[in-house]
């Protein structure tokens, strides 16, 4: 299966804000369903060791659902962590801010700051403890990969994580059958398909790794057809 270069309903300007709110509701689900939230925080485990303080930052962060997991993950080991989420939708970030508004527990667990920017603009001050992205990468093109893998060495201090898919043509038509029978947003039925077709094959990690000059990782496949990169 050849990767395909058509871009996601998502990625179009004008969607209305209430079908990205049902799109990132469903995408939450679709994570817990199928493990997407175990990788990420698994992905996290790796890098987070023993530290007992963290400053963490997910760069397309949709509907905030991957940084809520993260939050609940640190509050039962004990660890204290400040999160940031950037998107440069800005009806993502206002859904992910309602998420928090939803549940003062979350407030409570992580001082949450959400900036709604395209990634690459955003120069923190100071470099984030662990950088991370999920069900991002494959929205964009192989160089524009290379800047973000680059934007992500540069701006944290342990390293970075990307939860991502894998290209299969049984992912491919096992989510196209399960969005059809389940899913009520245009969108999810559009671009999971799609995102899947737009994914990765470990190859294309390894070569883009190595174009980045990053030498220090590990690519493991994860069920439910992900895989999981940790550089660092």
């Amino acid at each position: 299966m050849q990767r395909s270069a058509e871009k996601e309903l998502l990625d179009m300007p004008g969607i209305p804000q209430h079908d990205i709110r049902r799109n990132m509701e469903e995408l939450d689900q679709i994570n817990k369903w199928l493990g997407g939230h175990a990788i990420t925080i698994a992905g996290l485990k790796k890098l987070a060791k023993d530290e007992k303080q963290l400053s963490i930052c997910e760069i397309g962060c949709g509907g905030g659902d991957n940084l809520a997991a993260i939050a609940s993950w640190c509050r039962k080991k004990g660890i204290s962590v400040t999160l940031t989420g950037i998107d440069i939708n800005p009806f993502c970030i206002q859904t992910a801010m309602e998420k928090w508004k939803k549940d003062p527990s979350l407030a409570s667990i992580a001082p949450i700051n959400f900036i709604t920017s395209d990634y690459e603009l955003v120069q923190p001050g100071e470099r984030f403890d662990i950088i991370f992205s999920s069900l991002f990468c494959h929205h964009f093109s192989r160089e524009e990969l290379v800047i973000q893998l680059q934007w992500m060495q540069k701006h944290t201090r342990m390293g970075f994580f990307i939860n991502d898919l894998h290209r299969h043509p049984i992912a491919y038509h096992s989510i196209k059958i399960l969005t059809k029978l389940f899913s009520r947003s245009y969108l999810v039925k559009n671009d999971a398909p799609l995102s899947v077709k737009r994914s990765f094959v470990k190859s294309d990690w390894l070569l883009l790794l190595e174009e980045v000059g990053i030498d220090t990782f590990s690519v493991h496949w994860k069920w439910a057809f992900r895989w999981l990169v940790v550089v660092g």
